[in-house]
């Protein structure tokens, strides 16, 4: 066993750590404060290579392998959760459809711009009714005279409707019982977009509720073969939750790293907080589980790399990184105290950001049903 990383990956962490300090980390607290999307540090990481990592070259992706891009995703909600969310649903759950199921000619109509950053594309799998149980999805899908008309909503969509999305793809019903996937291509005559959602954290990344009402899509526009929806997105949701795994991580980094340097600044009764015991054991419990959550995260990451069955591992990940991140900001806010309750405190943000780790890609619940499963129970 090996657990160094290559000097590629090195190198992924230590440019995107950079541009996180240097870039991400000045604007952090503004962008949350305006809830104002971060089109400059997009533009900006679509320079660096990063909106398409996991893209093969051939289509304007960087070829990278899981392992660097969960190291990009950590790093950047180290400092940030809206950047790095933007990054990872961008990614992970608009792009990599297209990828896994497009034709060649979908391929190459979509993905050299989704994989340059040049536009984004969003995943439109929640529903009012249909969360948790995606499989109750309403939307319909009819086809007529080689168009489908699609009627139906979907909510909580993160990058429909900034000034650069290209597209959604929905998961709608087809037929009866027969989930399938069309990409719905913005400014589609009967796609209507809401006004951006306002939400507890996250609140720099764009949030959307989508309305279809007679839509027209391109017969063309079928995402892979009819019927296999279902099974695609569930594909889909497997490779996601490795980023929201990182995030996990990277969240739980940052607040200790917040924790450890407010620790050692702060004093009382005459000295810094962090000679005292019950502060260092707290600081020395957060390392241990972030540790233990970055190894789950990349072993997932590693076996989706080796074409291995990762599905359980992701799970896994997801679901201890989400609770691991949970207990790490709660007690790096109590380190802080008062000063931690305030808003122009930096770990006020993440601990607000924190939660939708729990929900989003799947709930905590949901999780221990994917592992159970997994488990042969």
């Amino acid at each position: 066993m090996n657990f160094d990383l290559t000097e590629e990956q090195e190198l992924v962490r230590r440019t995107v750590r950079d541009f996180a300090e240097q870039k991400v980390a000045p604007v952090a607290e503004e962008l949350d404060r305006e809830h104002r999307f971060p089109y400059e540090l997009v533009a900006e990481l679509a320079d660096l290579g990063l909106m398409g990592m996991t893209i093969p070259e051939e289509y304007g992706g960087g070829g990278s392998d899981t392992v660097s891009y969960a190291i990009a995703i950590e790093e950047l909600t180290r400092i940030d959760s809206s950047v790095a969310i933007t990054v990872a649903a961008h990614t992970s759950l608009g792009t990599m459809p297209i990828f896994l199921f497009g034709n060649e000619e979908q391929k190459r109509q979509w993905l050299p711009d989704l994989a340059s950053g040049k536009k984004l594309a969003a995943f439109g799998l929640t529903e009012p009714g249909a969360g948790s149980d995606a499989s109750a999805s309403r939307t319909r899908a009819e086809l007529r005279d080689g168009e489908w008309v699609v009627n139906g909503s979907k909510i909580f969509i993160t990058n429909a409707g900034t000034d650069i999305s290209a597209c959604v793809t929905i998961t709608a019903l087809t037929g009866e019982n027969e989930i399938s996937n069309l990409i719905v291509p913005n400014r589609t005559p009967g796609y209507e977009i809401s006004a951006p959602m306002e939400k507890l954290g996250w609140r720099a990344s764009d949030t959307r509720e989508l309305s279809f009402k007679d839509a027209l899509v391109p017969e063309g526009n079928l995402l892979g073969e009819r019927g296999q929806g279902f099974r695609q997105f569930l594909e889909i949701l497997d490779g996601g939750r490795i980023s929201v795994a990182a995030m996990g991580v990277g969240l739980a980094q940052g607040a200790y790293d917040l924790a450890f340097r407010y620790a050692q600044e702060r004093e009382q009764f005459g000295k810094p907080i962090a000679s005292f015991q019950a502060i260092q054991f707290q600081l020395a419990d957060m390392a241990v589980e972030i540790e233990a959550g970055r190894n789950l995260v990349y072993k997932a990451a590693w076996l989706k790399d080796e074409g291995r069955a990762f599905a359980k591992e992701a799970a896994m990940a997801k679901l201890y990184t989400g609770e691991l991140s949970h207990r790490v900001v709660n007690q790096a806010l109590q380190i802080h105290g008062g000063y931690g309750y305030m808003d122009e405190s930096a770990i006020s943000r993440l601990y607000r950001d924190q939660k939708i780790l729990e929900i989003g890609e799947g709930t905590n619940e949901v999780q221990r049903m994917v592992i159970a499963r997994h488990l042969g129970l």
